[in-house]
């Protein structure tokens, strides 16, 4: 028996399944970061004590920077994800752009939105 070059119309509703609720949770998420970044837009503008309101401004401008860069991130996860999708729909899902196999069904279950096989992973760190 030959070695499988792309997974089964069943195998990939799976993974279609699974991504579909990923993205669903993830822009939950991303919302929820987005409305904390336009909250904390709104506040900080009644405050009476000015020496106070400098310490606020700083760890104001941390947490904001902080909410940014997770909202961000957050934005690539959903990308990919979609991205993944695309690759489902045009049956490329699941083989590995640098070595061309399949990338093993555990894998694609803990990331699947990856696009290389560990065996291509861990030979792009050396």
């Amino acid at each position: 028996m030959s070695e499988k070059t792309k997974y089964s119309e069943e195998e990939l509703k799976e993974f279609e399944e699974l991504i579909l609720n990923k993205l669903e949770k993830a822009q939950t998420e991303l919302k929820i970061l987005k409305d904390s970044l336009n909250r904390s837009n709104d506040e900080g503008t009644d405050s009476t004590a000015a020496h106070t309101k400098v310490l606020e401004d700083g760890a104001d401008t941390a947490e904001k920077e902080n909410l940014g860069q997770l909202a961000a991130r957050q934005q690539k996860f959903i990308n990919n994800l979609e991205n993944a999708l695309i690759r489902i729909k045009n049956g490329t899902y699941g083989i590995c752009k640098e070595t061309g196999k399949l990338i093993s069904k555990e894998r694609l279950r803990a990331v699947p939105h990856t696009t290389l096989s560990i065996e291509a992973k861990l030979n792009q760190k050396k």
